[in-house]
């Protein structure tokens, strides 16, 4: 089995370029969005970009906070230990789907890469927390086929 990998440095760097890059973005479509209708209708729209707009912002700047921790980690401003204890991306709320239905495609697609984004980092996040560990293929394997014998029976 090779030699399990790890975050490093370029990764960090990378991700946080394009979590600046989506934050800005989050930034320009959420607080340039101007509704200049009335009624019900419209209310029903600036509630539902409020919602999501906060949403998708406070994701972007979870994700952008993991990454800069991990910057100080490797800028050697914080111990593996600090990291490990101060670094957790909290869990994703995903948007609502009868808000997304009523928000322009554009809007739509920003929100689902913030999303993915978040979902890319939980998984980082995971595997860097259990150091990477890979367990081998047969044990793997073995837990897929006991996972299927026990829910049949």
């Amino acid at each position: 089995m090779g030699k399990p990998t790890d975050i490093n440095q370029p990764i960090v760097e990378a991700l946080y370029s394009e979590a600046l890059l989506l934050a800005d973005e989050v930034r320009q479509v959420f607080d340039l969005h101007p509704i200049r209708e009335t009624g019900q209708n419209a209310d029903t729209l600036r509630l539902a970009l409020s919602v999501e707009g906060l949403r998708t912002t406070t994701r972007v700047m979870h994700v952008l906070a993991w990454l800069l921790n991990h910057r100080a980690y490797f800028s050697g401003e914080l111990t593996e230990f600090q990291l490990r204890r101060h670094s957790k991306l909290p869990p994703d709320r995903p948007a609502e789907r009868e808000n997304l239905v009523l928000l322009e495609y554009s809007t739509r697609e920003l929100i689902l890469e913030s999303e993915n984004l978040h979902a890319r980092i939980t998984r980082l996040d995971a595997a860097w927390r259990d150091r990477f560990e890979m367990r081998p293929a047969a044990i793997l394997r073995l837990q897929e086929r006991l996972g299927h014998a026990v829910h049949r029976a």
